[in-house]
C-alpha cells in the first residue's frame, strides 16, 4: 500500500516527504490510519544523532488514529476502533519490567530495528521510534497500540502518547509533587506545558515557568504558571526570591542542557527534588562537588517517559481532560499538514515553544 510519510534518509539529513510502500499487517500487528501526530523534540534528537537508532527511518512517535485492520492474534482492538500509539511498549519479562518499572524496559525500542516499509525504489525503512507516526498510515506491533479513551477527540489524543504522559508523569510519578509545594518548570515546550498543567492539578501553591523566550509567557500562564522568568545567569537567585529565599520544593527540567540542569538543581531548596526529563547529548556534562551534595541534601533523578505506565495512566489523563482540568489544546501552537513537518523541525531548533500537531 502506498502512503506518504516523513523519512529521515540519514542522521543529520533533512527530512523528506515522500511516498513509501507499507505492508499489510502480519500476525500480531495493527494497521492504523493516523488522525494526528505531534512533532516532538525526541524526533529531532533522533534526526541529529543524539538518540541513535537505525536509519533510514520514518519518524514520528506521538500519534493517534483509527484501526484499519488487524493481524492474526490481535484481540484488544478491532477495525474502526480509535487507537493511541505507544512508542515504548514493555516486554513484561526483563528485569526492569519484573520490578514494575516498565518505562525502563530493556526491549522497549528493539522494534526500531525491524523493517517497517520500503521506499518506491525498494530501500528498507525502519520505524524511528517504533511507530512511524509521521505518515498517513502505519503498521505497528499490537503492543504499540492502546485503545483510545472515550470523550477525547483523536487529534487531541495524539498528544497523550508522549508529551502529556511525560510531563504529567514527571510531576506525579517522578517528583511526586504534593499539594501546597512550590514547583519550577524549565523549558516551555510541549512537555513543559504538560508539566505546568500537571503541577496545577497536583495543587502546587506556586508554579514558576522558565524559558529562554519571552514570547512563551502567555502559553506558560495559560497552562498554569503563576510566575514566568526569562532564563539568565540569575535565574536560581530569582527563584529563591520568589520562594522566601528558600528555593522551590521541586524543579522539573525539560530542556536536556547542562546549564539548565545545573540551574534547576541550584533553584531547589535544601532537601528539594530535581527531575530531569530533557534528553541531552553526551557532550552536556553536569558537575557537582561532594560538599554541596552533602550540604544541600537535594535529590537529582532522571525520568524516562514520565515513569509512566501508559495502559494505567491513559484513562487517568482522559479523566482529567473530560473534567476540564487538562487542556490538550493549550499544548498546541500550530496545526500543520504532513508537508509542514520540516519547517516545524526548524521551529524547534529556533526554540519556539509549544507543539506542532500534524493533522491528517
Amino acid at each position: 500500500m502506498a502512503v506518504r510519510a516523513a523519512v529521515l534518509p540519514a542522521v543529520g539529513s533533512p527530512l523528506e516527504i515522500t511516498g513509501i510502500e507499507l505492508p499489510d499487517p502480519g500476525p500480531g500487528q495493527v494497521h492504523v490510519r493516523l488522525a494526528a501526530a505531534g512533532v516532538c523534540h525526541s524526533d529531532l534528537s533522533l534526526s541529529n544523532g543524539t538518540m541513535r537508532l537505525p536509519v533510514p527511518a520514518v519518524l514520528g512517535h506521538e500519534g493517534a488514529g483509527t484501526v484499519v485492520a488487524v493481524g492474526e492474534g490481535v484481540t484488544h482492538v478491532a477495525p474502526g476502533d480509535g487507537a493511541v500509539l505507544n512508542w515504548a511498549p514493555s516486554c513484561g519479562v526483563c528485569h526492569a519490567c519484573s520490578l514494575g518499572e516498565i518505562w525502563l524496559c530493556a526491549d522497549a525500542l528493539s522494534g526500531a530495528a525491524r523493517v517497517h516499509a520500503r521506499t518506491a525504489e525498494g530501500t528498507d525503512l525502519h520505524p524511528g521510534l517504533n511507530v512511524a507516526a509521521f505518515a498517513e498510515e502505519t503498521v505497528v506491533p499490537a503492543s504499540c497500540v492502546l485503545p483510545a479513551p472515550d470523550g477525547v477527540p483523536l487529534a487531541d489524543a495524539a498528544l497523550l502518547g508522549c508529551a502529556v504522559l511525560t510531563g504529567y508523569g514527571a510531576v506525579h510519578h517522578s517528583a511526586r509533587v504534593r499539594r501546597g509545594e512550590t514547583v519550577a518548570v524549565f523549558g516551555v515546550g510541549g512537555v513543559g506545558l504538560a508539566a505546568l498543567q500537571a503541577a496545577r492539578i497536583a495543587g502546587a501553591s506556586k508554579i514558576i515557568a522558565v524559558d529562554v523566550s519571552p514570547a512563551k509567557e502567555e502559553l506558560a500562564r495559560t497552562a498554569g504558571a503563576t510566575d514566568y522568568l526569562v532564563a539568565s545567569g540569575t535565574t536560581a537567585r530569582e527563584i529563591r526570591g520568589l520562594t522566601g529565599k528558600q528555593g522551590v520544593d521541586v524543579a522539573v527540567e525539560c530542556a536536556g542542557r547542562a546549564v539548565t540542569i545545573r540551574t534547576a538543581w541550584d533553584s531547589t531548596r535544601r532537601g528539594g527534588r530535581t527531575t530531569v526529563v530533557g534528553i541531552g547529548g553526551k557532550d552536556q556534562q553536569v558537575t557537582f562537588n561532594a560538599l554541596e551534595i552533602f550540604h544541600w541534601g537535594r535529590t537529582l533523578t532522571g525520568c524516562v517517559y514520565g515513569n509512566s505506565d501508559p495502559a494505567r495512566d491513559l484513562p487517568v489523563l482522559a479523566g482529567h481532560v473530560r473534567a476540564g482540568r487538562l487542556d490538550l489544546s493549550a499544548l498546541v501552537t500550530e496545526r500543520i499538514s504532513l508537508d509542514g513537518i520540516p519547517a516545524a523541525f526548524e521551529n524547534m531548533l529556533a526554540g519556539k515553544g509549544g507543539r506542532a500537531l500534524v493533522v491528517f
